[in-house]
């Protein structure tokens, strides 16, 4: 029975664990060499382009970045690629997040990394994001939680804890975040996928 006990212990500590590593994402960055938005411009017009591909601007981080399409775990199909970025501690080409497809055409999985460990990052926070229809905006909204404890102080000292609740409560709203696509430019009418006339 006391084994019973610790293998419910253990799984119930290792499952957090196995669930960040059974998406596909890894569990820190990785930097590929040589990336910059010159660079990026090329490898993208080489390209069958998605219009989620491109080269994007984050600006509530002032980052430019790029998105390719890459060959992960389960159903990951793009990566995002730091390109450009005022702190000086990140390393052009650093990937700094993830895409999956859902069963939505403009709905996707996003995972970003959100600590950064010396020059690599880690911990990918995942949250749903929206590619708009003319595939120029890319945004998400962030889960934001607060903790509102309950007590129900009715009832007598020793069964306190028996009245405390925790109950997670979702801020209030706020306008979602993400990424303005500079190159190729959307919005002009030109579909992506076909040969775009100059």
């Amino acid at each position: 029975m006391k084994c019973l006990h610790w293998y419910i212990f253990l799984m119930s500590a290792l499952l957090p664990l196995m669930s960040i590593a059974g998406n596909g994402v890894p569990k820190k960055s990785v930097i590929l060499d040589g990336l910059d938005v010159d660079s990026m411009r090329v490898r993208l017009d080489e390209l069958d382009m998605q219009p989620l591909e491109g080269i994007w601007y984050y600006p509530n981080e002032e980052m430019t970045l790029g998105i390719e399409r890459y060959r992960g775990q389960h159903n990951i199909g793009y990566r995002i690629i730091l390109l450009d970025s005022p702190d000086i501690n990140l390393v052009p080409g650093t990937v700094i997040g993830y895409i999956a497809s859902s069963a939505v055409d403009n709905k996707y999985q996003l995972w970003l990394y959100s600590q950064r460990d010396r020059v690599t990052l880690i911990k990918p926070l995942e949250c749903v994001a929206t590619l708009n229809a003319q595939a120029t905006t890319f945004t998400f909204d962030p889960p934001r939680w607060k903790v509102k404890v309950r007590v129900n102080l009715a009832r007598f000292l020793p069964s306190l804890f028996r009245g405390v609740s925790i109950v997670p409560e979702v801020t209030g709203e706020r306008l979602p975040i993400g990424f303005r696509k500079i190159y190729p430019e959307g919005g002009d009418g030109a579909p992506f996928n076909r040969i775009r006339y100059l």
